[in-house]
């Protein structure tokens, strides 16, 4: 009794929060690539500004991230092939393999436990363990991989750039189970799953159209839709492939980029017919829901990459042109929406607006920045 009564003194003579001018919460942090020098800046949205600077990524010209479930660790993936795993509170790198020669994106899986990459050379999906990166498996393929998203129940899925191949890989046993589930059509370029997790969306290159895949369905098969779009004009050259994983879902309605056209394509959603098309200022790269609103930001592709544009989901009508800077590469909303986040590569810059006013909160330096990644990304599926 007098061990507990002496256990139980010392415990309230220490409290737990001691020290705690060191600790620091993750909820409001983010990272922002710095594409030309292989490094990135640590950002806290709720005082809008850098904290950090973690150097010696390799090479982020095309990277992107995402995070652990408890929003300590990132896990960045790089053009090079690098894998490079960074804690956001000692703000360091803790390990880092390269992978392969040449990768396009990463994804995690919804309990944390593996990460996966996919790569364009060699083509194929490799899946790592999330705490110390060693290799889980090893699953090649026939061509470039695009496309990896995370599918609930420890799953990944992605798609084949040179045979239109689409795969889902279920890690949830002692050994993978990657199954095919049919061929989405001539060059698919990326693809993302929809927000509740039920729909793979994938973009087609090589043909007109979107190919869609139930995911929900215990034998998901190829559904394609607009396949029709632009036919009867002519297209432009891409200077820009639109990246997928921006596409807006919003009022019950896909929002698409037109590949090749100023263009801005609404779907239902239930019934994949064609609602309406909203002509743009440029070619869309990124097409991103507001939160908790009826709009979507666009940003648009090289010539006109200085300008981004508000759509109303509901009357299809632009009500906004804004010109924050020179190459806006990326967009990263608050998670209530109540801030737009900008990486304004040539000015050297991340912008941060007020999405009710739309007018400019603040600004913070960083060497020519692409993608913004706020924590929050770690409690959504398919980022």
């Amino acid at each position: 009794m007098k061990s507990f009564t002496l256990l139980a003194a010392l415990l309230l003579s220490t409290p737990l929060w001691a020290g705690s001018d060191d600790l620091t919460a993750t909820g409001d942090l983010g990272l922002v690539v710095e594409r030309g020098t292989g490094s990135l800046v640590l950002i806290d949205r709720s005082d809008r500004a850098a904290v950090a600077r973690i150097e010696g990524l390799g090479d982020l010209s095309h990277a992107s991230l995402t995070y652990s479930p408890d929003e300590r660790f990132a896990y960045v993936f790089g053009r090079d092939g690098g894998l490079t795993k960074v804690d956001l509170l000692e703000r360091k790198i803790v390990a880092r393999t390269v992978q392969a020669g040449n990768s396009i994106g990463g994804a995690i899986s919804d309990d944390g436990r593996l990460v996966a990459v996919s790569n364009y050379e060699p083509g194929g999906v490799k899946v790592f363990d999330a705490g110390t990166l060693d290799l889980v498996a090893d699953i090649p393929a026939a061509g470039k991989t695009i496309g990896l998203v995370d599918v609930p129940g420890r799953r990944f899925a992605w798609t084949i750039w040179d045979t239109g191949e689409v795969f889902l890989g279920d890690f949830s046993g002692a050994e993978p189970k990657v199954t095919l589930l049919g061929n989405a059509g001539k060059n698919p370029f990326d693809a993302v799953l929809t927000d509740d997790a039920h729909t793979y969306l994938i973009g087609l290159f090589g043909e007109k159209g979107v190919t869609a895949f139930d995911l929900w369905d215990a034998a998901p098969q190829p559904v394609k839709f607009l396949t029709e779009y632009g036919k009867t004009g002519e297209d432009m050259p891409v200077y820009k492939m639109p990246h997928l994983q921006g596409w807006a879902f919003t009022e019950g309605q896909y929002a698409l980029p037109a590949v090749g056209r100023h263009e801005l394509l609404w779907v239902d959603r239930d019934s994949q017919e064609t609602v309406a098309t909203t002509q743009m200022h440029g070619q869309p790269v990124f097409v991103i829901a507001q939160p908790a609103s009826p709009f979507v930001w666009v940003n648009f592709a090289t010539p006109l990459n200085d300008t981004v544009q508000v759509v109303d989901s509901r009357s299809h009508e632009v009500v906004a042109t804004l010109t924050p800077g020179k190459a806006i590469l990326h967009m990263e909303f608050a998670p209530r929406g109540a801030e737009v986040w900008l990486s304004a590569r040539d000015d050297n810059k991340v912008l941060i607006y007020d999405t009710h006013t739309r007018e400019k909160l603040g600004e913070i330096a960083a060497e020519a920045p692409s993608g913004i990644f706020f924590t929050a990304r770690a409690h959504q599926t398919g980022l």
